[in-house]
């Protein structure tokens, strides 16, 4: 079974791009998969286009082989665009091997370890308390929720006495907490926007009287060796890897003891054949797996089938959003995504008819500026 076609969808989830692919063998056994929307987007499908030159006529039933060809083909380390598009050719070529085979993905990596996978809601904002009540109420109603995450700014970070935006995080977490069910998790993503390490461990000290599930990114990642130093000081859960790519990078955060959970993205790191591998390394070093997943229905199938047989996952991230060429996604019952034992691959249909229109949305990332003029992270 050949590698014999691969095509490219512009579409979107929700207001943020997203490319699809996918990839057919000499047999019309196809395979699907999400490309993580880095950006420049339009530059995914010219990338695909050209590392599917490299592989077209391989056998579409080895990812790991055709994974670890296109690692190879590079004269240096892919980065994120790179390490996107070799995601998507991995996670498509893992379906097409499930299908060909007639099993489930997760059958594929020895089996389930677990009966159904936890997720949270990722909500990115911090609305007002009442606000907050109403949005998780109707999430615990339809989806039974119990595990949200929010964002720690309810000041601008970039314009404001720092002191002041701890003490309301603080302030605001409380109440969060005197609302809702004493055992309901929230987590707070910070989206790596903070480089100065007092400022992590300050927003830390802010949400540790009221637990935290975890506090995410408080930092910029580059800089291995500050995570050793905020963990040390931070009273709550720390989590981090959406920004890291390769097994390399994520062995030098847990032998430097830089994080409590890893969030590695398996349409970031290189795809599902890299993501087990982080995985691996994570459980040496006793720490959870809580994969990065604010995307679409493709990629929550991949870390369905990831989280169905690795020992150390936690929780998945889960953005409830709903697309027209998805008609079976994966959903929450009891704030969790029950495993398809019968259906082979990802478990998944797309409907192509929904794909022949683009349904593309342009999204660019700002940059904040500060009051003297200078730039800072988003």
């Amino acid at each position: 079974m050949r590698i014999d076609r691969l095509d490219t969808f512009l579409q979107r989830v929700g207001d943020r791009p997203r490319v699809l692919v996918k990839i057919t063998t000499d047999e019309g056994v196809a395979g699907w998969a999400e490309v993580y929307n880095h950006g420049p987007d339009l530059a995914v499908p010219p990338l695909l286009d050209y590392l599917f030159a490299q592989i077209r006529g391989m056998d579409a039933t080895r990812p790991a082989f055709v994974n670890r060809f296109l690692l190879q083909s590079c004269r240096f380390p892919p980065g994120a665009l790179g390490l996107a598009a070799i995601a998507a050719i991995d996670h498509a070529l893992w379906d097409i091997t499930g299908h060909a085979l007639g099993v489930p993905v997760y059958r594929l990596l020895g089996g389930a370890v677990r009966d159904r996978v936890r997720v949270y809601a990722g909500l990115y904002s911090a609305p007002d308390v009442g606000e907050l009540r109403e949005r998780t109420a109707e999430l615990h109603e339809r989806d039974g929720f119990t595990a949200f995450k929010l964002s720690p700014y309810r000041r601008d970070p970039h314009r404001t006495r720092f002191g002041l935006v701890a003490k309301a995080l603080g302030d605001y977490f409380a109440g969060v907490r005197a609302t809702h069910p004493d055992d309901w998790e929230f987590a707070f993503d910070a989206h790596a926007c903070l480089w100065e390490p007092r400022q992590a461990v300050a927003l830390g000290a802010a949400l540790a009287p009221n637990e935290p599930m975890f506090l995410e990114e408080p930092l910029r990642p580059e800089h291995i060796p500050a995570w050793a130093r905020i963990r040390a000081e931070l009273p709550v859960p720390l989590a981090t890897g959406e920004s890291l790519y390769t097994p390399n990078e994520f062995l030098a955060l847990l032998t430097a003891g830089g994080a409590d959970i890893v969030q590695p993205d398996t349409c970031v790191v290189g795809g599902l054949t890299q993501m087990t591998k982080i995985a691996a390394l994570a459980e040496a070093h006793y720490v959870p797996v809580s994969p990065h997943n604010p995307l679409g229905p493709l990629a929550t199938a991949a870390n369905v089938h990831f989280a169905a047989a690795t020992v150390n996952f936690g929780i998945l991230e889960f953005k409830p959003e709903t697309v027209g060429w998805c008609p079976d996604p994966y959903e929450p019952v009891d704030g969790h995504l029950e495993l398809r034992p019968g259906r082979p691959g990802w478990g998944v249909e797309i409907d192509e008819a929904a794909l022949r229109a683009d349904d593309w949305v342009r999204w660019h990332r700002r940059v904040p500026i500060r009051p003297d003029g200078s730039t800072a992270w988003m």
